[in-house]
């Protein structure tokens, strides 16, 4: 490796034996609590490179960077590093649909100005905080000929590498191919995950692997783990995603398939120098510090929003289990009632409501939820061309004009949010269709829900009205299909460490009774914690009101209870696929919830000694066979005991006395 530029500091000559143990703490730009390094350099093919520790272990051995446009590149013949001085980043914001309400972010930052041959340059700014690193790119005017009138240049490649230690295992969703699937609604990142698998094992798709993925790095300490997402994409960028194949454990960043457009419209990111990409965030520490991190919205763009029309809430759903026929004035009378007597915000009326009930009985349903305190949500297809779907309301969203007459429209009926499926992929135009999507929804103080839909990356921050987005194998497709049924209690243990890590999910989870056609796989009890479990800023309950008579009373009140939105939460234990157990604290109320992914019993021992000093009433919650409940005194302290059948779980609820 012929030179390494850290932190200001003057270029220094390694062997080729350079590993990252040679790379001093007080060289290299670090995190806050110094525990993690990054180092830059060029290499002996006058490549960039990157590498990063953690305690001076290594996270990722020498990863290429590099990005190409579509008038120059900056892979080869790199020819000089040049360092800023680092400057410290602190910001604060809050969420209304996260795992934590307000959120402080800390970290030390540098940009590095790399010069190719042809003395074009390209800026990569790094970001480490205590739990991770974040870069991204920065094509410059080349100011000897790009001084002339703003000239378009458009992304061809990223040369990102992520390069893990051998042994390393892999926790990844493969993406489906773009145009395939019901009435070629893919992608829409609905698979399942393939979990604890060799690094170099490619994905059985070829459009590769989505974010977030998730690995165990191998090294001395054995409890390092690894997070890879990215944020901040704008209307001007593409999303991206890892590559199918990764020899020996090097991954790549991957482009959408062609199809993932609006018809007709870009595929790649592009604008006028200089350009800018979307963040990498490589979230960093044991699996406690990945639970718990925000960097997937701490690295996207602040919110601009008038937020005084952002109520997160619970809301009662015909269409999980009744399908298209509950789609009719009558039944969602019923389910208004339903999310009235439960105490809920809002009812969604699902697809075809324009047909089946239509804008005058639409207003008469918000009309008399109104009265009952509850917000209606409607339904939307968002597709033009790109797919065949014949759900209807169809195609009214798809220019500007369409959907702001759409969008008064709801505003004037009084309708509080809408549910927008079936997008097309990962490309520009349609990440732009988001974009344009959520801003005017916001101007007509319209709530969001996307479905069929690719991964929020950090929306949810810069776009609050976004309280929720499915991009998950969720529960409507246990209703479709057994083997999702089979394999529900261990993707569920799945997804707190990697799709619900950083951005709400819309799982539209719990049924405590009989699924049509299908055998259910888990307990009451795991279903009542899914709601605590998984962070949406708009849960979608979709158990039915027939169904919820038949809870005991004490199970109905937490439910009636639910909170709408988390101030704070703690990972407590788990291990991806197999255990999941996580506090969450909504005002001066605390929940502890927990699932066990795998079929065989297990007792589990919880540190809960920090809920000790919080007093109050303890409810614990527990399963007495697959379908009843059981309340449980329980001693909060550092080695709390829980005994957990097969697909099980428990709640435990901690609240004032007052």
């Amino acid at each position: 490796m012929r030179k390494v530029i850290l932190s200001g500091m003057l270029c220094c000559a390694l062997t080729a034996t350079f590993t990252i143990d040679a790379v001093a703490a007080n060289s290299a730009l670090v995190s806050p609590d110094r525990r993690i390094s990054v180092a830059l350099f060029i290499d002996a093919h006058d490549q960039a490179q990157y590498q990063i520790s953690q305690d001076r272990q290594p996270v990722l051995l020498a990863s290429g960077l590099g990005l190409a446009l579509s008038d120059r590149q900056f892979l080869n013949n790199i020819r000089s590093i040049k360092p800023s001085d680092i400057t410290q980043i602190n910001e604060h914001y809050q969420l209304y649909s996260g795992k934590q309400s307000q959120v402080d972010y800390s970290a030390n930052q540098q940009q590095f100005v790399l010069t190719n041959d042809k003395m074009q340059q390209l800026e990569i700014t790094f970001r480490v905080s205590n739990d991770g690193v974040a870069f991204r790119y920065r094509a410059l005017e080349d100011k000897r000929i790009d001084k002339q009138s703003p000239k378009p240049v458009s992304v061809v490649e990223e040369y990102t590498r992520f390069n893990l230690p051998q042994q390393s295992r892999a926790w990844l969703q493969p993406i489906a191919e773009a145009q395939t699937g019901w009435e070629h609604t893919n992608p829409s990142y609905e698979e399942h995950y393939q979990m604890d698998i060799p690094v170099e094992q490619p994905s059985p798709s070829s459009a590769g692997w989505v974010f977030p993925a998730l690995f165990k790095i191998s090294n001395k300490t054995d409890n390092t783990w690894m997070a890879i997402t990215e944020a901040g994409v704008t209307a001007n960028d593409h999303a991206s995603r890892l590559q199918a194949r990764s020899p020996k454990g090097e991954y790549a960043i991957g482009l959408p398939m062609a199809a993932e457009v609006f018809t007709g419209k870009a595929l790649l990111s592009h604008g006028t120098l200089p350009l800018q990409t979307p963040w990498r965030v490589i979230a960093i520490g044991s699996l406690a510090t990945i639970a718990d991190s925000t960097l997937g919205t701490d690295l996207a763009e602040p919110s601009a929003m008038d937020t005084r029309f952002i109520k997160p809430g619970i809301a009662s759903w015909s269409w999980g289990l009744l399908k298209d026929d509950a789609t009719v004035y009558s039944v969602q009378q019923q389910f208004i009632d339903h999310a009235a007597d439960m105490h809920w915000q809002y009812t969604l009326i699902d697809a075809d409501w324009d047909q089946k009930i239509g804008d005058d009985k639409l207003k008469q349903l918000v009309d008399y939820a109104a009265g009952k305190n509850v917000g209606i949500w409607v339904w939307y297809n968002s597709s033009g061309a790109w797919n065949t779907t014949k759900y209807s309301p169809k195609s009214r969203l798809l220019t500007a004009e369409t959907r702001q007459q759409e969008f008064a429209k709801l505003h004037n009926l009084g309708v509080k949010g809408v549910k927008i499926d079936f997008f097309a992929g990962d490309g520009q135009s349609m990440m732009a269709y988001y974009h344009d999507i959520l801003n005017d929804a916001a101007k007509y103080e319209l709530l969001v829900n996307f479905h069929g839909t690719t991964l929020p990356r950090g929306l949810s921050r810069t776009y609050p009205n976004l309280l929720s987005a499915e991009a998950v194998k969720g529960f409507e497709m246990i209703t479709f299909f057994q083997e999702a049924a089979d394999k529900e209690a261990s993707h569920s243990a799945m997804l707190p460490f990697t799709r619900n890590l950083f951005d709400p999910m819309d799982f539209t989870p719990t049924t405590f009774n009989d699924i049509p056609n299908i055998k259910r796989k888990t307990t009451n009890a795991f279903e009542l914690a899914l709601p605590i479990l998984f962070v949406s800023g708009i849960q979608h309950i979709v158990d039915t009101p027939a169904g919820m008579k038949t809870v005991p009373t004490f199970v109905k009140s937490v439910m009636q209870q639910l909170p709408t939105h988390w101030d704070e939460s703690r990972f407590i234990a788990g291990y991806p696929g197999k255990l999941a157990v996580f506090a969450r604290r909504a005002g001066d109320t605390w929940f502890v919830a927990g699932i066990n992914g795998e079929a065989e019993a297990k007792t589990i021992t919880l540190d809960l000694s920090f809920l000790q000093t919080m007093g109050g009433n303890i409810e614990m919650i527990v399963s007495d066979g697959e379908r009843g409940f059981q309340t449980h005194k329980v001693v909060l302290s550092a080695k709390t005991e829980i005994k957990l059948q097969g697909n099980d779980g428990f709640i435990i609820r901690i609240t004032p006395k007052s």
